[in-house]
């Protein structure tokens, strides 16, 4: 297999991310989006071919992978139809916003014999791949813990200049469009969750999202470790902080800065991590910023796997991993109430 034709189907912010790498790394030769405006434009950037429609998008028999980059509620029906038009797909985070529906998409990659890929760039974060690394080589010993504090900032601009970011049915919640790496690098690194303990509540975006805005957990892993997980997207004005730390029985480590970024802390018997590459910068969206920018990566390894037989960087089921651990703390907190101003609601 030569160089890789790509469709791309969603034009938003992060389609026109993974367009500037689709075309360093393969041709887009197809993009789709409802809005004919922005398929037009991207189209016209990048030479290809622009869909309203990914039926017809799909009948492109050129194409090789379809990257879907549609609201979070739309990825499961998207992907499938690529799949069933017999394509690999790469899909962005989360890859979808049920359980179930996570199930059906690697049932059609199976039947289809194609692989499905799932864009988790934070794993390729200098610092973050140095700490996995060092844990998977037992330099940590025995993992005891570990600490995530993700506090962001969102306002309300961020929320009403789009027409499905805050909504139940296409968002899914805070911890799917936020912040569902960090819950994919937990697993990552300390391995399945057996059982949560969550309240969230929405504390200042009362009339502007149908979720959460705040949440603090309490994770318990199969391996016997615990974890804790807080978050926000009410951190004042600006993004401050987006870390990991992991304490084991011979080292302690923290990942930090406003995207795990920094290799902030280390204290580790007999072994030191050093020489960290420079990491990329994060997505800049104008108004706020996001993870850091390693779409790059995740594409030299879709090209990877499927022109060299190269790993699979995050497949289907690590995928399902991470929505399965948000399903666990949503449905938790569900289950809880509180009093707030007077009113008792439920936390999300």
């Amino acid at each position: 297999m030569g160089s890789l034709n790509f469709a791309l189907v969603g034009c938003g912010r992060i389609g026109e991310r993974h367009a500037e790498h689709i075309s360093k790394n393969g041709c887009l030769k197809a993009v789709c989006d409802t809005d004919s405006s922005k398929a037009d434009q991207l189209a016209q950037q990048y030479s290809s071919t622009a869909y309203t429609s990914i039926d017809e998008l799909l009948k492109d028999s050129e194409i090789d992978v379809v990257s879907i980059c549609t609201p979070n509620g739309l990825h499961t029906e998207h992907s499938i139809l690529a799949f069933r038009a017999g394509f690999h797909v790469l899909c962005e985070k989360p890859m979808a916003i049920k359980v179930v529906d996570c199930g059906r998409m690697i049932n059609e990659a199976e039947k289809a014999n194609k692989r499905l890929f799932i864009v988790k760039q934070n794993r390729f974060n200098p610092p973050v791949a140095a700490l996995k690394k060092a844990i998977d080589e037992g330099k940590l010993g025995k993992i005891l813990s570990a600490q995530v504090n993700c506090f962001w900032n969102r306002n309300f601009d961020y929320y009403n200049n789009s027409d499905w970011k805050g909504t139940r049915e296409l968002d899914g919640g805070t911890l799917f469009t936020q912040f569902s790496h960090f819950i994919d690098l937990i697993y990552w690194m300390l391995g399945d969750v057996k059982k949560v303990y969550a309240a969230t509540g929405n504390f200042a975006h009362l009339d502007t999202i149908e979720f959460e805005d705040t949440g603090a957990v309490i994770l318990e892993f199969f391996s016997g470790a615990i974890g804790s997980f807080s978050y926000t997207v009410n951190s004042y004005n600006k993004n401050m902080e987006g870390s990991i730390t992991v304490f084991g029985e011979k080292g302690t480590v923290k990942v930090g800065g406003q995207y795990l970024n920094e290799l902030e802390y280390q204290n580790i018997e007999g072994f030191e991590i050093t020489n960290l590459p420079k990491g990329n910068s994060a997505n800049d969206y104008g108004h706020y910023q996001g993870s850091m920018s390693n779409h790059g990566e995740v594409y030299e390894n879709v090209v990877d796997v499927l022109t060299n037989k190269g790993v699979i960087a995050t497949n289907g089921f690590e995928g399902l991993k991470t929505v399965e651990i948000i399903d666990k703390i949503y449905t938790y907190a569900r289950a809880q109430k509180v009093t707030h101003n007077g009113v008792e609601y439920s936390l999300t």
